[in-house]
């Protein structure tokens, strides 16, 4: 069955199967897809099957809803291909079918360059190599632990009185 994986840090163990009926995604219960996440809208998006793909539409959302890294137009739709990355807010989900991913087609965006005329420019959005890892957090536990050494050793010299170079009187 079609499903979205969440891929986003403490989301991961949640995955929507996707019925072929309407549903709307978004960070209140009455959704047919719930994602309690700040960076989500109450209604952020609608998914509809089409085939193997899944048309998305953009309901308006305040920190929008992205294909592979590509913006919808609020109240827009795109198709959402299997292997592809869709992303709410902060929370990015993978859309996938169970079948073998080969070869998907990148997501494009047509701009009329003649005002309107018919003839448009075609952009291609390179998805990149998949999503880096933070480490910001890991930096910061390491800074952390060096002072908490560096301050024990301080109060360990103040009250051993050591390298006090006081000799008797």
């Amino acid at each position: 069955m079609p499903k979205l994986v969440c891929l986003t840090a403490g989301l991961t163990d949640r995955v929507f199967d996707v019925k072929p009926e309407k549903g709307t995604l978004g960070r209140l219960e009455d959704n047919q897809f719930c994602l309690p996440e700040p960076s989500v809208s109450s209604h952020h998006c609608e998914l509809s099957s089409k085939g193997d793909d899944i048309v998305v539409k953009d309901l308006g959302s305040t920190n929008g809803t992205f294909i592979n890294e590509v913006q919808l137009a609020a109240e827009k739709e795109g198709m959402l291909r299997p292997g592809q990355t869709l992303r709410l807010g902060q929370v990015e989900l993978r859309y996938e079918t169970g079948k073998r991913q080969t070869d998907q087609p990148r997501p494009t965006v047509k701009i009329p360059t003649d005002g309107g005329g018919g003839k448009t420019t075609v952009l291609t959005k390179n998805p990149g190599f998949g999503k880096k890892t933070n480490n910001t957090n890991k930096i910061f536990l390491a800074v952390g632990a060096v002072l908490v050494i560096i301050i024990l050793a301080l109060l360990f010299v103040a009250f051993t009185g050591i390298g006090s170079g006081g000799g008797t009187p």
